[in-house]
């Protein structure tokens, strides 16, 4: 069953097409990342399916098209992180998560019991209860990618949507972040769409991809079918040998020319 899915997706920004024709599916429970090279359209499509974004043709949560829900009712099914989110430097970890709970707290309204909790819960599971308290201005690299996660975990939507969660991460912080997506998909049966632009990283985490270039699909399926050393040559422009590791994913590793 897919959990999200795109059908026939346009997007023009000030006249010039960024996206056209786009299909794409993802499982309930799934990873697809989504690759491609700079300017290919990839937040551009994250935009589009999280609805932030005007576009043409059908994005559609299980059966539900998302044009046709309110913006509430849809930020209760799709969580969306930015690439680079404002993080207001004196708003505390604790209450920049809260956010999360817009969805869910009346207009005019205050944040209830239950919201906090669910707050401290997420914060709990990512490791930041000793950081509630702490100035967004005062955290280091990875711990304000895990706040931001932190936001869209609080939302409880079934459907998370990472725009390049490792931007400006140590291969360390890549790694923490990426193996805590991971534990929480598994967990809480969320369906993951995430741009990212390691190669290797993508083909080592996600489940199915989608290679982006010049705004469509130009190839997509198991991360074995996606990364190919023909494919990366010609959307890439880039020289590389592709080696199968354990449980068969791809490595990607660039070759200099001789």
């Amino acid at each position: 069953m897919s959990r999200i899915r795109a059908e026939g997706l346009g997007v023009s920004l000030d006249g010039r097409e960024v996206l056209s024709g786009v299909d794409l599916r993802v499982r309930d429970g799934g990873w697809l990342a989504v690759i491609g090279a700079n300017g290919a359209g990839k937040s551009t499509l994250l935009k589009a399916l999280a609805g932030v974004l005007p576009c043409t043709g059908e994005v559609l949560v299980g059966d539900m098209p998302l044009r046709r829900l309110p913006p509430r009712r849809r930020a209760r099914l799709i969580a969306y992180a930015p690439q680079s989110p404002a993080l207001p430097a004196d708003m505390t970890v604790f209450d920049y998560a809260l956010l999360g709970r817009t969805p869910y707290i009346p207009y005019l309204g205050r944040e209830s019991r239950a919201d906090r909790e669910a707050t401290a819960s997420v914060l709990r599971r990512l490791g930041l209860e000793p950081f509630a308290s702490r100035r967004l201005g005062r955290l280091s690299g990875g711990e304000r990618q895990r706040v931001v996660l932190a936001r869209a975990l609080v939302q409880q939507a079934p459907v998370l949507l990472l725009d390049e969660p490792t931007t400006a991460l140590d291969l360390g912080h890549q790694q923490q972040v990426l193996e805590l997506v991971d534990r929480l998909r598994l967990a809480d049966g969320l369906t993951v769409v995430t741009t990212l632009h390691d190669l290797s990283v993508a083909g080592q985490y996600a489940e199915e991809m989608a290679l982006i270039s010049r705004g469509r699909v130009a190839a997509s399926g198991a991360p074995a079918d996606v990364l190919t050393e023909e494919l990366i040559d010609e959307h890439f422009g880039a020289r590389v040998r592709v080696e199968t590791g354990p449980g068969g994913r791809p490595g990607v590793h660039l070759e200099r020319p001789r």
